[in-house]
Formats: structure tokens, C-alpha cells, sequence
């Protein structure tokens, strides 16, 4: 259970400006980016429930899967696996991975404006039991003056080969501005088609999306096709705030819901319904895979 005050990690940029909090202790939750004192992330749901329901707040870490799964129960890498204990959504499907609000990362390094923090996944039986593939997963975050960048490396530590299909659940605002005064980039070249479950039917469509206000649009919406060094951009009120894919990012989706003051920009290594996906990469005995992305703001 989380408790009333967990134990935060607080960085500071050398100059100041930009302020982050993270929490260890509750599934490595990147839980403020404050520019000059202005809170630049949104938490839709409270830490408790992040914790209870797994319904991402923050920037949130999902793991082993981001987004859904077709059903309880899939294979990949010759495996079968059942799922007892999931997140579901609205339809009942498994969402957003199995380590939101996990208490078993580690703290292994925390200067004024970086820390680094391991989860040792085979390690812990109820994460195993629906995710049967040992590996380790270390998490660094470096604070600049002009951006917060987050460096996630997964390696293979067993004798079988690990998907690798985690993503972030990145919540941005304005603060003091109107959603329909926020201004919108998506470097988009191709959006997957999603059946009436949100779930890939196989099939995309080249798309583009001219820039402009984000207005009354209404987001959830799967890209499969990304401009070279993708920078999705958020600005308005003299403030542009920026997430960039630097490394290892293949896919994205963008949640923006009608009426809500938020809109998350999320990198993801892997399509929707992974683990049914060719696209899905399987990670070697003993190799590594590293991704990266950044929240630059100007």
C-alpha cells in the first residue's frame, strides 16, 4: 500500500529553471517537470489510485506491455502465458503492463539533477507469473536546464529470449492556458487502424497532421509511422514544450480525450497487442536494449 508520503527523488537543472520529481517506490513515477515553478505535468488520477488501478498518471512507466492486449491470455517466444492478475480496460482487456505502482525498484544512484534505479524482475514471483521472461530493467534520468531526458535499458538475463514492448504514459498541460489555446506538432507519417476494443486490425493508413490548436479534437490514436527524429510538440503562452523520441522508440500513441486538460505524447518500443506482432523485437540471451526519449522545454 502506498503510504501517505513516500520517499521522492527531487532534481534540480544546475540553473534552476526546470524542477522534477520522481518516485521510486511507486514504479519509478515521474510525477512533477515544474518550469520556473509552473507544473508542466498533469495527473489525471491521484498516486493512490496510479498505485491500486494502474491507470497511468504522471509519467508513468508501462511495463512489460504498453497499451492492451487482445485478450488474458497470449504466447510469444514459444511461451503461453495466462493472466491471473491484470489491469483491465473498459472492455475487460489487459492494459498498461504489470509494474505501475511497483515498490520493488532500487535506488542505485541519486545526484542533484540525475538518478539511476533498477528493478530486478525475476525477482519477484507475482511479476514472473505473468510475464515469465527474466531480465533486468535499469532506469536513468538526467535534468538539464532545457529538457528532462529518461533512458530505459531492458537485458536478458535467463536462457530465453525477452519481448521488448514497454513504453511511457507521458501526461503534459499548460498551466493558466485554455486547451484551446495549445498548439500542436504530431510528426506522424502513418496511423494503425483499431477496431471498436482500440485493438490494431492490421491495417494502416499514411496520414498527416497539419499543425495547429488542439482545440475540441479528441485523441487515442495509434502511429506506426514516425518523421526522422520525431519531436511532438506541445506550446502555447510562450511556452513550447517538446517530448522527443531519441532512441529505440518505434511507435507512438497520442491520448488527448475531449474536455480534458491534458495530452500525452507516449513513446512506445512496440505496436498495441505486441506480443501478436512481428513487429515486436525479441531480445537475446544476454543482450540489451536501450530507448530514450526527452521532455525538452523552450
Amino acid at each position: 500500500m502506498v503510504g501517505a508520503a513516500p520517499r521522492t527523488a527531487e532534481l534540480r537543472a544546475p540553473s534552476g529553471r526546470l524542477q522534477a520529481t520522481f518516485i521510486p517506490g511507486v514504479g519509478m513515477l515521474g510525477w512533477s517537470l515544474r518550469d520556473r515553478g509552473d507544473e508542466l505535468v498533469a495527473r489525471p488520477v491521484t498516486l493512490a489510485d496510479y498505485a491500486a488501478t494502474g491507470e497511468p498518471t504522471g509519467i508513468a512507466l508501462l511495463h512489460p506491455w504498453a497499451n492492451r492486449l487482445a485478450e488474458p491470455e497470449y504466447e510469444v517466444a514459444g511461451r503461453r502465458v495466462r493472466l491471473d492478475t491484470f489491469h483491465p480496460d473498459p472492455h475487460g482487456l489487459p492494459i498498461h503492463g504489470l509494474v505501475a505502482g511497483s515498490p520493488h525498484w532500487e535506488l542505485l544512484d541519486e545526484r542533484p539533477a540525475g538518478l539511476r534505479a533498477r528493478l530486478d524482475y525475476p525477482a519477484h514471483p507475482d511479476l514472473m507469473a505473468g510475464f515469465p521472461f527474466p531480465h533486468v530493467l535499469e532506469l536513468s534520468a538526467e535534468l538539464g536546464d532545457e529538457q528532462l531526458e529518461v533512458a530505459t535499458e531492458l537485458t536478458a538475463t535467463g536462457n530465453v529470449p525477452v519481448p521488448v514492448a514497454f513504453g511511457f504514459h507521458p501526461y503534459l498541460q499548460l498551466p493558466r492556458l485554455s486547451r484551446a489555446q495549445w498548439w500542436v506538432e504530431l510528426p506522424v507519417t502513418s496511423r494503425m487502424e483499431l477496431d471498436e476494443r482500440m485493438l490494431p486490425t492490421g491495417r494502416s493508413e499514411p496520414v498527416r497532421i497539419p499543425p495547429g490548436p488542439l482545440g475540441d479534437a479528441d485523441y487515442d490514436d495509434a502511429f506506426d509511422g514516425l518523421a526522422d527524429a520525431p519531436e511532438f510538440v506541445l506550446a502555447g503562452g510562450g511556452r513550447r514544450v517538446a517530448v522527443r523520441f531519441l532512441e529505440g522508440y518505434r511507435f507512438a500513441q497520442v491520448y488527448a480525450p475531449r474536455g480534458r486538460d491534458f495530452i500525452s505524447f507516449e513513446p512506445m518500443t512496440a505496436p498495441i497487442n505486441p506480443f501478436a506482432d512481428d513487429r515486436t523485437r525479441l531480445l537475446a540471451p544476454g543482450a540489451s536494449y536501450r530507448a530514450r526519449f526527452a521532455i525538452a522545454v523552450g
